[in-house]
């Protein structure tokens, strides 16, 4: 039977979205059938992690969607 899991993070910190996943992946050890995402056209208001100083613009919020079959 086929699930989901979502992941949530920052268009920013792509780094760490595929960490989180890329962990999980291993640890689960689920077959993954599809991945799929969104990117969000802008998120939230401004602050010290998504600064101009850090980042040119707005990062937007990224939905990624694993399907898998549990082992």
């Amino acid at each position: 039977m086929h699930q989901i899991r979502i992941f949530k993070g920052l268009e920013s910190n792509l780094p760490a979205l595929e960490k989180e996943v890329n962990h999980w992946l291993a640890e689960s050890k689920a077959r993954v059938v599809q991945i799929f995402g969104n990117l969000a056209a802008q998120s939230g208001a401004r602050h010290e992690g998504n600064s101009l100083a850090a980042y040119p613009y707005v990062a937007s919020d990224v939905m990624l969607v694993v399907v898998f079959e549990a082992p």
